[in-house]
């Protein structure tokens, strides 16, 4: 369908939904004693509700349809917008769940087109060349999850001859799976893609933890063990070099390939923990139960229940999730991007209920009693803040604290009988996929051996060739790009500078 048509239903059909919900939202604010969203946990319709008018406000941040605007993306990034490119990967992951939780189809065209536009064509890969200054494997890992939730939940196909969900998915883990670095720290994955980004020189969690989680789902998809094989090779890597604490359960931040990744940040944040968890949930259905993934998803859920949610608040607090690391009781220092982490968890830890019904019983209390404290966050109309402890509206607003609620509200729906678990390619699944896809040539069929995969002088040599082609104009991006996002890291902790979704490098 052309663009315009495209736009001009979307604009009629949202004049008419806006008037309706206008209407009820008055009504509301008429009748509440308070200044908060209205959501009766224990009805589905009310939540789905709920759910609307928060989506109708998250996509008030979307302009990407917009003449002159870029699809997939939100505004940014600075100083253009706050937003950097990962976070629209992660807004329409959160518009497909939105899909299958309440089945409202009313932003389903807005989905597809956007992963569809930004998925990097002809390679398909989501590493598209003009977000290169700021690529990570973390930024094109979220697009790659998104691509492969639209494959697990049956969203609609893209037409024939554009890119597939499974495929995406599928290239996305390739070419990361080309990037495994056995040259520093025995393995493992850098933060940034490009040797000229800054951040080259981290192996964080949360890239790996994004493989990792792919690398699960794939297997269970396809019911191909190399996937598998390569998500287990990825969390003995992240259990030795020290990164997720054995003895404990905390994932940390990172370290650095000059010290051999010993010098670990500690630094936790919510979505890592809970990327893993929901990975070894799906591990855990793959293999019909194999202990060692029951053992480790149990772990992982206690700790990451225990770290990010203030299950006994103090006096004038609610029970409700929280970003340790940044949300303070005396202040808040999070910056844009983990401004968002709280839907993620939200959404992967009540997924991780259908792959492993056992961790239920724990997990869901502690969400409702979450989702209970945000909608007082909020306000009648669906536009939320930020801090889901306080009982009240903080006024702290953006795509990031709607995407948190709108998560919220729908992992409560995970439990109605309609909500089906994630499907396969045997049962019930219809994406095309292409087990060779991101790669360069014909490498032939990818069975059963874990390594298959081209080794890193490859990429070496590769990064080296097109540095050389580019350099000049890379650098000059680079600058451009990174100046403002590490000014603002610089403010969150006191001698070290942060850039992207937490992660911390050191000064340079």
């Amino acid at each position: 369908m052309p663009r315009r048509q495209v736009s001009f239903r979307i604009l009629v059909e949202e004049c008419h939904i806006t008037t309706m919900l206008s209407t009820v939202v008055l009504a509301l604010a008429i009748t509440s004693t308070r200044a908060a969203l209205s959501v009766d946990l224990d009805s589905a319709d009310s939540i789905r509700f709920a759910a609307g008018l928060v989506a109708s406000k998250l996509m008030d941040y979307y302009h990407g349809e917009e003449p002159g605007q870029t699809p997939g993306i939100l505004p940014g990034p600075p100083p253009a917008g706050p937003y950097y490119w990962w976070e629209g990967g992660a807004l329409w992951g959160t518009m497909v769940d939105y899909w299958h939780y309440t089945h409202s189809q009313f932003y389903n065209d807005l989905t597809l087109r956007a992963l569809v536009y930004q998925a990097n064509p002809p390679h398909n890969d989501y590493m598209p060349p003009n977000w290169t200054a700021s690529l990570g494997n973390d930024d094109q890992g979220f697009w790659g999850m998104s691509a492969m939730l639209a494959a697990e939940t049956t969203f609609k196909n893209p037409p024939p001859g554009q890119p597939q969900w499974l495929a995406l998915a599928q290239a996305v883990f390739n070419t990361q799976a080309e990037r495994w670095d056995t040259r520093y720290c025995n393995g493992g994955l850098r933060w940034q893609i490009p040797l000229s980004n800054n951040g080259y020189n981290y192996k964080n969690s949360i890239a790996n933890a994004i493989f990792f989680n792919l690398g699960a789902r794939l297997a269970r998809y396809t019911n191909n063990r190399t996937y598998a094989e390569w998500a287990g090779k990825t969390w003995d890597w992240m259990e030795g070099v020290g990164y997720i604490d054995k003895e404990n359960w905390n994932v940390y931040d990172g370290g650095h390939v000059e010290g051999n990744c010993t010098d670990i940040n500690r630094a936790q944040f919510s979505y890592t923990a809970a990327i893993f968890v929901q990975g070894c949930g799906f591990l855990y259905n793959y293999t019909n139960g194999e202990q060692k993934w029951r053992d480790r998803l149990e772990g992982l859920t206690n700790r990451t229940l225990n770290n990010f949610f203030l299950s006994q608040p103090k006096a004038g607090m609610r029970p409700a999730a929280m970003e340790p690391s940044c949300e303070l009781e005396e202040r808040n220092q999070c910056t844009t991007d983990m401004l968002s982490f709280k839907g993620y968890l939200h959404r992967w830890m009540a997924q991780t209920t259908q792959m492993a019904p056992f961790v239920r019983g724990v997990v869901m209390p502690v969400l409702r009693e979450s989702v209970r404290s945000m909608a007082e966050s909020c306000l009648p109309d669906g536009t939320c803040g930020f801090r889901w402890n306080r009982g009240q509206y903080d006024g702290n607003t953006g795509a990031g604290q709607q995407m948190n609620a709108l998560g919220a509200l729908v992992s409560l729906l995970v439990e109605q009988p309609e909500v089906k678990e994630a499907v396969t390619a045997k049962n019930g699944g219809t994406s095309a996929g292409d087990p060779n896809a991101g790669r360069e040539g014909e490498v032939g069929e990818w069975e059963g051996e874990s390594e298959v995969i081209t080794d890193a002088d490859r990429v070496g040599a590769a990064v080296v060739t097109i540095l050389m082609v580019g350099t000049v104009m890379g650098m000059m991006i680079w600058v451009s790009a990174t100046t403002g996002e590490e000014e603002e890291y610089a403010r969150v902790m006191r001698g070290e500078k942060k850039k992207g979704k937490g992660r911390v490098i050191e000064r340079t």
